[in-house]
């Protein structure tokens, strides 16, 4: 049964991924994430949540 008011969240790439493994630069493109700057809203689930823990150093997060 899908939850109404799901949570959401804010990514905005702030850090290019130049000179940072492939794995990295794959997660952010799982994302949606292409160009410095670029912001999209993903839902709050533990999969983003993992994905934003390995490119933290490159992402800024808020709630939307």
């Amino acid at each position: 049964m899908a939850r109404k008011n799901k949570k959401q969240l804010k990514i905005t790439l702030v850090r290019s991924p130049i000179g940072y493994s492939k794995r990295q630069k794959a997660t952010l493109k799982a994302m949606g994430l292409k160009r410095v700057r670029q912001e999209v809203v993903q839902d709050d689930t533990n999969v983003i949540r993992g994905m934003i823990d390995k490119v933290s150093h490159l992402v800024e997060v808020d709630e939307a």
